[in-house]
């Protein structure tokens, strides 16, 4: 839908144009338009809406809708079982369900006392950054296709789609999974798993040259990345912005170094930076990450104890009642900070359980300062280079 605009009831547009001291913008003239872009599935940039202000093909002014997408998973759960909640929790984030899972898990975990064994501690750790591989794989295929290089999209979801073959053997699900629980992971490792791992990540290796020669290389794709949606230090905790946002523009912040979980503390890599802050270092974060993400499973998977349990034997848990407590668990997932904060009362239900996405303040607060004077034409480009899940949003 396009909506001319004659005045400007606000204000809030720039009346002046420095270079010739002339008005840049005439809403008189009928220069103003209104674009809607989005709703539309599929696509990162699909579950939401963006109300564009246009002068021309430059965007003066972006407003962001949400609300298209199933929600409401945080009061829902205040009226299941802990137990019940495992099928909600996945599908707050589609591409990376496991941190949902993990996270829950280990609220509970700790406000009921229970302690998990080291081999589940493991597999929990293998199934995250099986995760995190898979979700960047979608990503850089989306980063590539909002450019019109839709070939690396192809590319790259056939890479995640192996990813998935290796979740469905793990856990019987390809999207949502719900493999990690409380007291460990429903399941042991199928014989020649590690096996096929390995096979898996030489075709994503692969696949990952080819896409550094074809995306970070190409001249046209160099000139619209570069300067587009710079994120200055400065800005970083103003906005809540983490994970490789904050990365790309020379932070180093990883939650999996600053406060360890899991098996982090025993693997061996350094967090990834990138100078620069705009859509072509948050590029380049993330796929030397998504190389980090094969090198850290490979660790995983050489390092895992053979024997002992995955489980820890729990009352029945549909009469299970949580001590009363509140706790906050937080992990870094290819986002950011994703963090569960629980409240229980001591009853069979939680009182409270809150979501902590990075989506939220990536996707609003953030893209509706960042698409301010961009080409049209890039405001997809700009808001798959800020990673977002609109599901997180949705909660």
């Amino acid at each position: 839908m396009v909506e001319m605009l004659t005045h400007d009831p606000r204000g809030k547009f720039p009346p002046v144009n420095a270079e010739d001291g002339k008005s840049r913008y005439d809403l008189h003239s009928g220069k103003y338009l209104k674009i809607w872009q989005g709703p539309q599935h599929p696509g990162i940039t699909g579950n939401m809406s963006l109300e564009l202000t246009v002068c021309g093909d430059e965007v003066i002014e972006c407003k962001t809708h949400v609300g298209y997408l199933h929600r409401g998973f945080e009061k829902l759960m205040e009226r299941r079982r802990y137990i019940q909640c495992f099928p909600l929790v996945c599908r707050i984030c589609v591409p990376e369900p496991d941190f949902n899972e993990y996270l829950f898990a280990e609220c509970t975990e700790e406000l009921a006392g229970i302690e998990v064994p080291e081999k589940a501690i493991w597999y929990r750790t293998l199934t995250l950054e099986m995760a995190r591989l898979a979700s960047f794989l979608m990503w850089i295929g989306g980063q590539a296709g909002a450019f019109g290089m839709a070939t690396i999209g192809q590319w790259t979801v056939t890479m995640r789609d192996y990813v998935l073959d290796l979740f469905e053997e793990l856990s019987g699900g390809r999207i949502y999974h719900m493999y990690i629980i409380p007291g460990g992971v429903r399941s042991d490792l199928p014989s020649g798993f590690a096996l096929r791992v390995e096979k898996t990540l030489e075709q994503i290796e692969k696949v990952l040259d080819d896409v550094e020669l074809v995306m970070m290389h190409n001249a046209v794709f160099k000139k619209r990345a570069k300067g587009l949606g710079i994120i200055t230090p400065s800005i970083v905790d103003e906005y809540g912005i983490t994970g490789p946002n904050a990365r790309g523009s020379g932070i180093t912040r990883d939650i999996r170094k600053d406060t360890p979980y899991l098996v982090y503390d025993k693997l061996d890599f350094t967090v990834v930076t990138e100078e620069g802050g705009d859509a072509y270092a948050r590029t380049w974060v993330r796929l030397r990450e998504t190389r980090q993400s094969i090198d850290l499973i490979r660790q995983i998977v050489s390092g895992m104890p053979t024997s002992g349990p995955f489980f820890q034997r729990l009352p029945n848990v549909l009469h299970w009642k949580i001590p009363a407590g509140q706790t906050y668990r937080r992990a870094e997932c290819t986002r950011g900070e994703y963090g569960f904060f629980m409240v229980s009362d001591g009853s069979e239900l939680p009182r409270r359980v809150y979501v902590r996405g990075p989506s939220y303040t990536h996707a609003v607060t953030l893209m509706e300062k960042l698409a301010v004077h961009v080409n049209i034409a890039d405001t997809a480009g700009l808001m798959v280079s800020l990673h977002t899940y609109p599901p997180e949003i949705e909660r």
